[in-house]
């Protein structure tokens, strides 16, 4: 089973084009951080930053909507808001339970999407798989519950190597394996936010990465996605980031807290 978890972390994190896609992506937010401005308005940039976040990661899952409503594509906003909401509470829980924190983030998206008695647990064999960037068929029910569970020994595992790469797997890796039968893309996007926030990347959560990767396109998005799903790494974090340096640029681009 093809699966590029485990100890490629820390091989991937020393590649040179790699550590030096993460050294960028990293002062792009570095330099985010240390702006007064930033600094001065920290909690209107924080609001900004997660209104922004999850109008972009719906868009990416097609709901390019300014507000939430009962439409199909209302419904995937408002599951984005709650999630970016979400993000803060669960950052502390995230290093030391992180399926505990994804079967909660599933649970609160797909509320409106799923059973009752499927909220929070992964998918089964007989259930459907939402495919909102056509990113074709997904790994069976049962080697995706494999990966999600090999995704939990990285979290808590993987502690010294670059958070950033530490990031763009558990994003590729949800996005491939896709774990739940409705919301693994919003998730995927969510768990930048928390791993950024869990490594001190990005405390404050300022930046907004769902917004760098909108601008680099669903296509290119897509593209990314399945290069990652066929071991192609260095293309997927080149795509990587650009999206997280553009979601930093993208913080001070417009009036902080402004929907």
């Amino acid at each position: 089973m093809s699966n590029p978890v485990g100890d490629v972390i820390a091989r991937l994190a020393a590649t040179p084009a790699i550590a030096d896609g993460a050294a960028a992506a990293r002062k792009s937010i570095d330099d985010l951080l240390w702006r007064r401005d930033v600094r001065a308005a920290a909690a209107d940039f924080t609001a900004g930053s997660r209104v922004h976040g999850a109008q972009a990661s719906a868009a990416l899952d097609g709901a390019d909507i300014a507000m939430a409503d009962d439409s199909p594509m209302g419904r995937v906003l408002a599951a984005a808001q709650a999630l970016t909401g979400e993000v803060p509470g669960q950052v502390e829980t995230w290093s030391r339970a992180p399926l505990q924190v994804l079967a909660h983030l599933h649970a609160v998206a797909a509320r409106d999407h799923a059973p009752a008695d499927g909220l929070g647990r992964p998918r089964t064999v007989s259930e459907a798989v939402d495919d909102p960037l056509s990113l074709g068929a997904p790994p069976d029910a049962r080697e995706a519950a494999g990966r999600l569970a090999l995704l939990g020994d990285l979290v808590t595992g993987a502690r010294e190597e670059s958070a950033l790469v530490v990031a763009g797997i558990v994003h590729g890796e949800i996005q491939a394996a896709r774990p739940f039968a409705w919301g693994s893309g919003l998730i995927a996007r969510a768990t930048v936010r928390l791993v950024c926030a869990d490594r001190g990347v990005d405390p404050s959560l300022f930046s907004i990465p769902e917004v760098g990767m909108v601008h680099t396109g669903r296509a290119a998005c897509a593209r990314a996605l399945k290069a990652y799903a066929v071991g192609d790494l260095p293309t997927y974090f080149s795509w990587f980031f650009d999206a997280i340096r553009s979601g930093a640029q993208a913080a001070t681009s417009g009036v902080p807290g402004e929907a």
